[in-house]
């Protein structure tokens, strides 16, 4: 399962995916968990998932989760291909369940449409998709603790 998991390159593709992954996801965590960025912070967003939104507070805990440590997991190279199963997990979940598959593929970049499309999320499946397949890369934790590494 070691192998699995953390089995990896020494590449720059893997680097930059997950790079690219991370940095884009960690000021959407920072807002929920820290606060940055005009976000509401922990409390707050729990607050807003799980009484504006109705979700269950483990989904909303999860979600927090992901988008916080998943992100700061990515950019450290760090179990790279478990969170990106759940950041698949996490945007499939967007798209479907919140609700952006009625507002069309694009996403509201002149405001004339009710909401965001999903063109964002699937960008960012797309892209930890290539995680798994590809691995960490290097400059990871993963490199480091591969068999091979």
């Amino acid at each position: 399962m070691k192998a699995i998991i953390f089995k990896t390159n020494n590449d720059w593709t893997g680097l930059i995916l997950r790079l690219t992954i991370g940095l884009i996801l960690f000021p959407h965590g920072a807002q929920k968990v820290l606060g940055w960025f005009g976000g509401p912070g922990f409390a707050g967003e729990m607050q807003f998932f799980t009484q504006t939104l109705q979700i269950p507070w483990l989904i909303a805990f999860l979600v927090i989760l992901i988008e916080f440590a998943g992100a700061i997991a990515l950019i450290a190279g760090f179990a790279s291909r478990v969170w990106s199963v759940a950041i698949i997990g996490l945007f499939a979940g967007i798209i479907f369940v919140g609700g952006h598959t009625q507002n069309g593929f694009f996403m509201n970049w002149f405001g004339n449409q009710q909401g965001e499309g999903y063109e964002y999320h699937l960008l960012v499946i797309g892209l930890a998709l290539a995680v798994i397949v590809q691995g960490s890369g290097r400059f990871s934790v993963d490199r480091k603790l591969s068999p091979a590494g």
